[in-house]
């Protein structure tokens, strides 16, 4: 392979490394998001727990309340009924005072069911705190992980990119000028591509059987003439002369 192929195909290589570690870079906002957005399940299902307790206990201490008041209007009945001059007036107190006893057993019956169901609703509350706190640790582990990758990633875009400068540099002017042009305007940023069996591989389209045999012979730069990308050409490995070459313990070791 020519030297300045050999660099542009590093080059390429390089390029892409390089393009792959700030797809990762870019993507590691909507990836914290991705790992933030699984805490939004638990945070609403204990902001609704909390609520319900809330309003249980609203509740609760509002039927307390009518209660304790209407022990207090039955204590003010009893005085008054102390004064009463007519049965009539005995027996309304009476009547006013069975009302109130009435609620107060009604408000202890709604106090008692209210408890039973606090009980649960409590429960409900340090079960999602629980979880809420287990989710944090584990969003909070994801996102230091993700944030120590995107790190790496970084130092790893700006030595590939002081590796690149070198790399450009000893492209020649006319394979740098292809290469440029090609990179931007390929979908998929790779000006190099191999020939094999007559065809560039990126476009599938045939050579000329000429420019083929031209590309072999490493004469000069050579370009699809369907896609412009730059070529190269591998050529066959001969597994005989491979073995032939190597030293005479390893080509035992091969044969078998």
């Amino acid at each position: 392979m020519q030297p300045e192929i050999a660099t542009a195909l590093r080059l390429q290589e390089i390029d892409s490394r390089i393009g792959d570690l700030r797809k990762e870079i870019d993507a590691l906002p909507k990836e914290i998001a991705r790992i933030e957005k699984q805490l939004e399940g638990h945070l609403k299902q204990l902001e609704l727990d909390r609520a319900a307790l809330a309003a249980n206990q609203r509740e609760r201490k509002k039927y307390d309340v009518d209660a304790q008041a209407s022990r207090e209007k039955i204590s003010k009945l009893r005085d008054q009924m102390q004064g009463a001059k007519t049965n009539e007036q005995y027996r309304a107190f009476q009547h006013e005072i069975e009302f109130c006893e009435q609620a107060i057993r009604k408000a202890e019956d709604h106090i008692l069911d209210l408890m039973g169901e606090s009980e649960k609703l409590e429960a409900n509350v340090k079960t999602a705190e629980a979880a809420l706190t287990k989710e944090k640790a584990s969003v909070d582990a994801e996102k230091k992980k993700a944030q120590a990758a995107t790190a790496k990633d970084k130092e790893e875009v700006q030595r590939l990119l002081a590796t690149r400068a070198d790399a450009y540099e000893q492209l020649p002017p006319n394979v740098r000028s292809i290469y440029d042009r090609l990179r931007t305007r390929l979908r998929d940023g790779k000006p190099v591509a191999e020939a094999a069996e007559g065809r560039c591989t990126a476009c599938m389209m045939m050579l000329r059987p000429q420019l083929f045999q031209d590309l072999k012979a490493e004469a000069s730069v050579i370009t699809c003439e369907s896609c412009k990308r730059i070529l190269y050409y591998t050529a066959p490995v001969n597994l005989e002369s491979a073995i032939d070459e190597l030293p005479a313990e390893k080509r035992g070791q091969s044969a078998v």
